[in-house]
């Protein structure tokens, strides 16, 4: 794919900066040089993803929301990472498959949808395995349109129902308006779960989302969308209890000091599951600093 015309005046995501990337950053924080912080094998994702040796995970450096507790901060707010040709990125993808991935995860890709295409292009009659798009679900439609043919797996987060809410974290009021939409377009591309003989999923979206601490009922609004809006044969629900209160998260929002409390997890996961909800959830244990990946540019040369 020719990625000039999209990046001289880049509309990818719903910031609609309309960056020339070609000769300096878009929101995201990126210009037309891919840019990534790690890939390797993650076994810690949903079971269904990580269900044999791992997910073939690739960390993207930079992010269109930019939320203020984002734990991947490193690469997310800061753009840690190393440059990649798009040559270089089919190569980290050869590698993963043989190395033994049970699929390719990309994570935060949007702001890179036009070059992993490319990326794709090259590679995608030898992989053999599912391609995941791992996002925080502020997208454009037409940008999951791009990406018809090319992704068997949707993993989008819906983080916020409140506009008031999504404005305060991550600058973005249209936040939930812009990820339902794109989640509902992901669940028509890619069709009903379908899952391989080993459990693994072969095609289908799970829905992520993180509770935070002193919103559970934003969370149960988001749990109620889904169930009125979606299919269980089509949707899984990830439920994530690993909101983790780094240093660097400012004192301009206190109620991000702490941990979300039993009660407010179980408020979430009970509410789900009146809904008939069908998915995952985690342990109290998961929130730790010890599950942030250490972007050491491994797996990238």
């Amino acid at each position: 794919m020719d990625t000039s015309n999209i990046l001289k005046s880049c509309t990818l995501c719903p910031r609609m900066c309309r960056a020339d990337r070609t000769s300096g950053n878009g929101f995201c924080g990126a210009g037309d040089r891919i840019i990534a912080a790690k890939t390797y094998l993650h076994k810690w994702e949903e079971p269904c993803i990580s269900y044999k040796n791992g997910a073939g995970t690739v960390f993207f450096s930079g992010c269109s929301l930019h939320c203020v507790f984002c734990q991947n901060n490193t690469i997310s707010n800061e753009n840690y990472g190393k440059e990649l040709s798009v040559d270089e990125l089919a190569d980290v993808f050869l590698r993963l498959r043989d190395n033994g991935a049970d699929n390719i995860e990309l994570v935060t890709p949007t702001h890179f949808v036009p070059q992993i295409i490319s990326a794709l292009d090259n590679v995608r009659h030898k992989l053999g395995i599912p391609v995941v798009y791992n996002s925080g679900g502020y997208e454009l439609t037409d940008t999951i349109a791009m990406l018809d043919g090319y992704i068997d797996v949707y993993l989008p987060d819906i983080k916020y129902f409140s506009p008031e809410v999504s404005k305060r974290y991550c600058g973005a009021a249209d936040y939930f308006e812009r990820a339902s939409q794109a989640v509902t377009a992901m669940i028509k591309q890619v069709g009903s779960l379908s899952f391989n003989s080993e459990g693994g999923l072969e095609k289908g979206t799970i829905i992520r989302h993180l509770v935070l601490p002193s919103h559970r009922h934003d969370s149960m609004d988001i749990m109620k969308w889904i169930a009125e809006n979606t299919s269980k044969d089509d949707v899984l629900i990830s439920i994530m209890n690993q909101y983790t209160p780094f240093d660097f998260i400012s004192d301009e929002f206190p109620e991000l000091k702490r941990r979300i409390t039993k009660m407010e997890y179980n408020s979430v996961v009970r509410y789900a599951s009146e809904l008939c909800l069908d998915g995952f959830t985690q342990e109290r244990s998961s929130a730790s600093d010890k599950y942030v990946p250490d972007f050491d540019l491994s797996g990238l040369t």
